[in-house]
């Protein structure tokens, strides 16, 4: 199985376009399955403190044949750890759970605008970058009033912005500020998370069936063709080979085109980055 290719953040650290995400997996079974996603051939693993599964990464991690140097690893700053000692000490936290020295990616998980406190957080990981904790920092779900504040309050641009993206809900004026600053784009949900048609969509299964791919493959090859990072999160060995096994595909610009047209206005699955918590 051939290796994600790359693209490459404005501080000069490279990312895989496709990478493996462990949302609502058990600390238990982490291990398990993302000791599988590194054998197959996936080198990035995305996490978070929420998730509760940093041990079990960490311990995939040790026990692959994988050297860690060739491994992109990213965790995720809670709702309750804005404050800036507070971001600093979850960071560390995070660390000592996944047992690493540095991670390659750290993020501020949701901006929760309500509370105010996300350009303070925006600061701590600029510290943290500066005291080696972590090689790059981003966000994820920033609205954009949001995420051009803690440019212009810091003058430092996130590396990445992961947000929900997928056929059906494109973010393409996310995706034009993010262009303008040079800001790479991650995806999570890349496959509709199952609350949509989307994979039993007559365009794409129509496109999957010309190639002999599954429709999974079909709509992780349109995200790398927009070179949009992908995290898509499974379980299952097969659909884990399956998933990997998509860099292996690549679409034709009518093809393109026509999932293009897929963007719908009410496509977001999941929460509103904008909406208030509670």
């Amino acid at each position: 199985m051939p290796l994600s290719p790359t693209v490459t953040f404005h501080d000069g650290h490279r990312i895989p376009l496709l990478g493996y995400g462990v949302f609502k997996v058990d600390d238990d079974r982490a291990a398990d399955v993302v000791g599988q996603a590194l054998a197959a051939g996936y080198r990035q693993v995305d996490t978070a403190r929420l998730y509760g599964n940093e041990e079990g990464v960490g311990r995939a991690l040790r026990a692959s044949s994988v050297p860690r140097e060739e491994v992109f690893v990213t965790t995720k700053l809670w709702n309750d750890e804005h404050a800036f000692d507070a971001a600093i000490a979850a960071c560390e936290a995070s660390l000592d759970r996944l047992g690493l020295e540095q991670l390659d990616l750290y993020l501020i998980h949701w901006a929760v605008p309500e509370q105010g406190r996300y350009v303070e957080a925006w600061r701590a990981l600029i510290a943290l970058r500066e005291r080696g904790l972590t090689r790059s920092i981003g966000v994820s779900n920033f609205p954009l009033a949001e995420l051009e504040e803690i440019i212009a309050a810091t003058a430092v641009v996130p590396a990445i912005h992961q947000i929900e993206l997928h056929p059906y809900f494109q973010q393409r004026e996310l995706r034009a500020a993010h262009a303008q600053h040079g800001i790479v784009t991650q995806a999570w949900g890349p496959l509709g998370q199952g609350k949509s048609d989307l994979l039993e969509n007559p365009v794409i299964t129509g496109i999957a069936e010309a190639h002999g791919a599954s429709a999974a493959q079909v709509v992780l090859a349109w995200h790398r063709a927009h070179e949009i990072v992908a995290i898509p999160k499974s379980v299952t060995p097969a659909r884990i080979v399956e998933n990997l096994a998509s860099l292996e595909l690549s679409l034709t610009r009518g093809e393109l085109a026509a999932i293009d047209a897929l963007d719908r206005p009410d496509g977001r699955g999941g929460r509103d980055p904008g909406r208030p918590w509670g």
